[in-house]
């Protein structure tokens, strides 16, 4: 008897389960490192810290939305992940245009070079699993965009 495979459309599974382990990482290290930055020493670097915050609320939402199936979960997921990377993107410019105002780096600051740039490459990842047909699909095969 063979064992049974995972379904192409369950994001939890293949790629999705790495895209998803990989934002569970970020979300513990976010969320920590800017709850320590904002108690100890908010004042050395507010806009630093606070978009630290900003990136682990949204780290959170991803890797809440990727791990539920249906239509709902999966435009969450996107706006999400289209969020971040507009947030890598626009943090990482002024990051590098203006470094006075980053006194401390972010985890967008750079484009994620702290992190080995992979806060640029995650959200690429991550909509291209929800956009493919494998990641693009509910529980029961049906295309989410369709539903």
């Amino acid at each position: 008897m063979r064992a049974p495979t995972a379904h192409a459309g369950d994001r939890r599974h293949g790629p999705g389960r790495v895209i998803l382990a990989l934002y569970l990482v970020f979300v513990i290290g976010t969320v920590s490192r800017s709850a320590a930055q904002i108690l100890t020493r908010f004042e050395a670097a507010p806009l630093a810290y606070s978009l630290s915050a900003l990136a682990a609320v949204v780290y959170v939402v991803a890797l809440v939305s990727l791990s539920m199936p249906g239509r709902t979960a999966w435009w969450v997921s996107v706006v999400a992940l289209s969020v971040e990377l507009v947030g890598v993107l626009v943090v990482g410019t002024w990051s590098l245009l203006a470094p006075e105002m980053f006194p401390d780096a972010t985890v967008w600051s750079g484009y994620g070079v702290g992190y080995l740039l992979i806060p640029l490459v995650l959200p690429v990842a991550g909509l291209w699993w929800l956009l493919s047909g494998r990641g693009a699909r509910s529980r029961d095969g049906a295309p989410v965009a369709a539903r």
